[in-house]
């Protein structure tokens, strides 16, 4: 199991914890692996090898992420994301950019991996309490860094479910909409609840 973060809710709810038992392996951020015991953790540009019997071998990179404005993480914590190579990769690694607003941390992805499939956390995450400073990506800042990455495909997700989401899919729909044509061609949804093949 792959967890960006243990310390929110809306990243790791009562169902997703339940289900920590059952997973082989869980990898987090090293303060996250303190807290849930029995997890790997992970600091940026961190790298561990995932070995399972009868399957291929996974090399998982941790990435930087900051999931709020400069100085929030005491606030917030530590977040991650994770790209992910395996032998017989077509097109470059899966790419999970964990809650993250863009910064420069995000930015240095795109200078250090060549990233085929984005899994990009959007919603534009705000809270009253806390005024316009954001939490997650907006959608414009998704286009910016797509178009530092360049994957053939990008995945939104991380938009909908919580009130805190500020920009659902109709939001993000016209603001990829706006994008040069290369980018917004390249855009996919994921159904929830539906098993996705994705061709890596």
């Amino acid at each position: 199991m792959l967890l960006s973060h243990d310390q929110h809710e809306d990243n790791l709810d009562a169902a997703g914890r339940a289900l920590l038992p059952s997973a082989a392996t869980i990898v987090t951020t090293a303060p996250g692996a303190k807290r849930l015991g029995d997890a790997r953790g992970l600091e940026p540009w961190s790298t561990m090898r995932l070995e399972a019997t009868a399957r291929p071998p996974i090399e998982i990179t941790a990435t930087p992420c900051r999931h709020g404005p400069p100085l929030s993480r005491p606030l917030v914590g530590d977040v991650i994301g994770f790209a992910l190579r395996w032998d017989g990769q077509e097109h470059g690694a899966l790419w999970l950019s964990g809650d993250t607003v863009l910064y420069g941390g995000v930015r240095q992805v795109a200078d250090r991996l060549s990233v085929g499939t984005a899994l990009l956390h959007l919603g534009g995450v705000r809270f009253p309490i806390s005024g316009p400073a954001r939490y997650t990506m907006t959608a414009a800042e998704a286009v910016e860094l797509s178009k530092l990455l360049q994957p053939r495909v990008i995945i939104p997700i991380h938009y909908e479910g919580w009130e805190h989401f500020r920009e659902g899919r109709e939001a993000i729909e016209r603001e990829f909409a706006k994008a040069p044509e290369e980018i917004r061609t390249r855009i996919r949804w994921l159904p929830i609840g539906v098993a996705t093949a994705l061709d890596t």
